[in-house]
């Protein structure tokens, strides 16, 4: 029995509903709080909802990954954090934009989005949690999922900065830690990613039309 190959079907099977679960959150997520984001005028918001689009792509590209070579998974996850940086600079040119042309955050609604984001993505750390040390392709989605909780909390601080302060600042600021926040998980994914692909190349794997064995 232990050269089934059970093992590894249970484990993709696993991989799998556990990345369609954080897929499916961090879309909705993604819809609702760029709505939100846009009507509040709060570029803390709109950071966090594009770095949700992020997530969402990358739990699909992960989704893709699954029973996949070692090679196919490291690649996996060094498109994703590619794309997760090219999103984080999209996202800085709109807070410079803004921070030239002005807004009028209202701070109700970024803490209210905020805590439902938040609620929203500790669900998605805590589905996530038991594959924090597996293949690199569940790894980043896991660090993904933890910046999330921090920018959450970060959008929650500004908003209330905002409604005491009635300043703009706080809610650019809060902006631009995400964009630093989304740049560091990318950086660390893609360096882990480029890690693993040369790993596999080592041994093998990276021609094999299956799963390397463990």
């Amino acid at each position: 029995m232990s050269d089934c190959g059970c093992h590894i079907e249970i484990t993709d099977r696993e991989q799998s509903r556990v990345l369609w679960q954080l897929l499916a959150i961090n879309g909705v997520l993604f819809v609702v709080e760029l709505a939100v984001g846009w009507w509040a005028q709060s570029t803390g918001l709109i950071a966090d909802s594009i770095d949700m689009l992020a997530d969402a792509t990358i739990y699909a590209i992960g989704l893709y990954a699954v029973g996949k070579t070692a090679a196919h998974k490291a690649r996996a996850a060094l498109l994703s954090g590619y794309f997760q940086g090219g999103l984080a600079l999209l996202i800085l040119v709109d807070i410079l934009r803004r921070m030239i042309y002005g807004s009028e955050p209202v701070s109700l609604l970024m803490m209210g989005m905020g805590v439902v984001a938040l609620i929203g993505n500790v669900i998605c750390l805590l589905l996530i949690n038991r594959h924090k040390d597996g293949e690199v392709h569940m790894r980043a989605s896991w660090i993904f999922s933890k910046n999330d909780v921090v920018a959450n909390i970060g959008v929650i601080v500004a908003g209330a900065l905002v409604l005491w302060t009635g300043s703009r600042w706080p809610d650019l600021i809060i902006g631009l830690l995400i964009v630093g926040v989304v740049l560091r998980g990318a950086m660390q994914i893609i360096a882990e990613a480029r890690e693993e692909r040369v790993e596999a190349e080592k041994t093998g794997c990276s021609s094999a039309d299956t799963p390397c064995a463990k």
